[in-house]
């Protein structure tokens, strides 16, 4: 398999985007922050969520290329609307993972047109200063162009230690590849989640929701999920699963979590 990146135009940017399955579904993956795009894993996204393919067409767009100085998480997500309209894309069952899954309740708020069903991955609802720690770390290594530096603490945040244990080798060799543009474009990324807070809005979300996350979060902490389902509608069709033991890359790690997730989707 070798999935083609494409790009999406609109009048004020321009973003990627791949797409992979056949299925009559509409799943639209918005990623997490990361050291570099995502762009250029799209075969082993493409591989892991292969079981997706016969029932959905799978959509994961990246952040617009042209990157203003500030770019708050709302910023993020009103472009990426514009970039499924763009497309044409509208009742899509929309997956955020992290930063994804704050843009993805932008998204559910502001256009809730676009959204089917909504599943949010290791995700809060706001971002506190006692929680932007570990994130402004991460901003001043890769304001120090220390890439090595950078990958090996998003490692440990993100991992649990056995993984990140594992992983070392793998993070470093990565961190070999990441240009003076990736360290300027995650700087601006970090600082968009700073002061992030939809929390008394949830209440407004009137799509089914599936809450996961992971008690051992060191990102966002597992009480993030906890309160964002709490504050949604009280309804039989708003789920929250905890995947503890996985920490903050529960989506990528926990071997039944895509199972879930199609699960819901599709009940």
């Amino acid at each position: 398999m070798s999935i083609t990146v494409k790009t999406v135009k609109t009048a004020a940017f321009s973003m990627d985007y791949f797409k992979f399955g056949q299925g009559e579904n509409v799943m639209v993956i918005l990623p997490g922050l990361s050291v570099q795009s995502v762009m250029g894993l799209a075969d082993a996204v493409a591989d892991a969520y292969g079981s997706f393919a016969d029932a959905f067409t799978v959509y994961l767009f990246d952040r617009r290329k042209e990157l203003p100085a500030v770019y708050p998480v709302r910023a993020m997500a009103e472009d990426t609307a514009a970039a499924l309209q763009a497309l044409g894309l509208r009742d899509v069952f929309l997956f955020g993972a992290s930063q994804g899954g704050m843009m993805a309740m932008e998204i559910a708020l502001r256009h809730p047109e676009l959204v089917r069903k909504l599943a949010l991955g290791s995700t809060a609802s706001r971002v506190e200063d006692a929680r932007f720690g570990n994130i402004q770390t991460w901003i001043r290594l890769a304001a120090e162009g220390d890439p090595a530096g950078l990958y090996l603490a998003f490692g440990e945040a993100i991992y649990p230690v056995s993984v990140f244990n594992q992983s070392r080798a793998l993070l470093l060799d990565a961190a070999k590849t990441a240009t003076e543009e990736d360290l300027r474009r995650f700087i601006i990324l970090a600082e968009g989640l700073k002061g992030f807070d939809v929390t008394e809005e949830l209440w407004k979300i009137d799509c089914p929701v599936l809450v996961t996350g992971a008690g051992d979060d060191r990102v966002l902490g597992g009480d993030a999920a906890v309160l964002i389902k709490e504050k949604l509608p009280d309804r039989p069709e708003n789920l929250l699963r905890m995947f503890d033991g996985y920490g903050h890359a529960a989506y990528d790690l926990a071997p039944d979590y895509k199972a879930e997730l199609q699960a819901f989707f599709l009940a």
